[in-house]
């Protein structure tokens, strides 16, 4: 049994879609923009901040003012990043009995880092070794860079651990870090979405996460 987990944190851990929506939404309406639906913003997520912003303004939007649409975004949400977020159905149990395990957990998101640690303090306390984000200087996913970070922080090696994620990012970071993954699709992508990025192991629910993650 492998005994390390790195998750990914929006669509696996948390429902963060409906904060993320307002945030941008917020941005768009500073600038004189069209607002977003919610399921646009669904299909828009999993490369971080920036590039959310950059799919969900115009096209041509000139490069100044998508900075600033940017800056906007951040700066509302970090302010609103909890009003309506929540983890999903049975993710609290699944790390208390990770943790009752000796499964050692951690978390790489391609959201700003502070706002990771701040939301998984909030919300999980102490569960996680460690919360790894965008911190401006390492690679966001799918590079492998933070994976590779969390995985010394952690002592532990790419054979020992899985890599949990609801999207194509997510599947082609593990590939990139070598190590297996785990597709949920509780998030905001599918299982055609998740297979033809190759996800090695697919669960429908959070029982059947913790029966691949402790398999023999």
């Amino acid at each position: 049994m492998k005994d390390t987990v790195i998750f990914d944190l929006d669509g696996t851990l948390l429902d963060t879609l409906k904060d993320l929506t307002l945030g941008v939404n917020h941005a768009l309406r500073l600038h004189g923009m069209p607002e977003r639906t919610i399921d646009e913003i669904r299909g828009f997520i999993g490369n971080g901040v920036p590039t959310l912003v950059k799919r969900s303004v115009p096209e041509n939007t000139p490069q100044d003012v998508l900075g600033q649409c940017i800056e906007d975004m951040r700066t509302y949400y970090s302010a609103h990043s909890t009003d309506n977020t929540k983890p999903y159905d049975g993710i609290c149990e699944l790390l208390e009995k990770l943790r009752k395990n000796g499964i050692k957990t951690a978390v790489v998101t391609n959201k700003l880092e502070s706002v990771a640690r701040d939301l998984c303090k909030e919300i999980f306390g102490d569960v996680f070794t460690c919360v790894i984000g965008d911190n401006g200087v390492d690679r966001r996913k799918p590079a492998p860079d933070n994976v590779f970070r969390a995985l010394k922080e952690l002592g532990s090696d790419a054979s020992s651990a899985y890599y949990v994620g609801d999207s194509d990012v997510d599947m082609i970071t593990a590939e990139n870090a070598g190590i297996e993954s785990i597709g949920v699709l509780w998030g905001f992508r599918g299982r055609e979405t998740l297979t033809e990025s190759g996800a090695m192991y697919i669960a429908e629910n959070t029982d059947e996460l913790f029966s691949i993650i402790t398999k023999s």
